[in-house]
């Protein structure tokens, strides 16, 4: 992904994560599947559960940027479970959690793709001027605590001021509380409202909602 973004009108840049710094490793989401199938003992054909994975994900995601909610990641599991008519009455929070731990494990094991060119070079020129940066993600499947693990073996972390996902602060973009967050962690108050930039894929939830709460946005495309 190339970028044509200006960083000297700017102070603070505020990025999104998936498709805008990274994209999911081709293998993962079959590797999720099988083990979504394994661990649960699902009977049904791998493609219909990939199929009603991917709609789940798809609608949850739908919700948190329309409500500007967030839909905690163990309900996607059970909404998911319950159409592929496994009895979620007899799951509890530990077998939730221990499944969780198998995807973060897997998730590192097939990491995501930095799609971001030259990403590293690009933090460290805006980190020697003085400037200061964030990770701004909706999450869903993936944990914000399982991203900054990924981040830091990425050795990305070390350029990040703070980090802010929507499943930590249970809201989501495009929701101008989301934006609030960020202008109160930013460590100098005295930035004008025009001199934070956020970056992202997404029209409504990162241009749009950045837009309307008063920072400047750069939408990127996918090349």
């Amino acid at each position: 992904m190339k970028v044509d973004i200006d960083i000297h009108n700017h102070a603070h840049f505020s990025f999104d994560l998936w498709l805008t710094l990274i994209k999911s490793h081709t293998e993962f989401k079959a590797k999720r599947v099988e083990l979504f199938t394994s661990f649960f003992n699902i009977d049904q054909p791998a493609g219909e559960i990939a199929e009603t994975v991917k709609y789940y994900d798809d609608l949850c995601n739908t919700i948190n940027e329309v409500t500007g909610g967030n839909i905690d990641t163990f309900e996607i599991y059970l909404l998911i479970l319950s159409s592929l008519h496994v009895d979620v009455k007899q799951l509890d929070r530990e077998k939730l959690n221990e499944f969780y731990n198998k995807s973060e494990a897997l998730f590192l094991e097939y990491k995501p793709v930095i799609i971001f060119e030259n990403v590293h070079q690009f933090f460290d020129e805006i980190k020697n001027q003085g400037k200061t940066i964030n990770i701004l993600s909706n999450t869903g499947f993936i944990k914000g605590r399982t991203l900054r693990k990924f981040l830091i073996e990425e050795k990305l972390d070390d350029f990040i001021d703070f980090h802010i996902y929507s499943d930590e602060i249970k809201l989501s973009k495009p929701n101008p509380l989301v934006f609030q967050e960020v202008k109160n962690k930013i460590k100098n108050q005295e930035l004008q409202m025009s001199q934070i930039l956020h970056i992202g894929d997404n029209p409504v939830a990162d241009y749009k909602g950045a837009k309307d709460f008063g920072f400047n946005a750069h939408l990127l495309k996918q090349s």
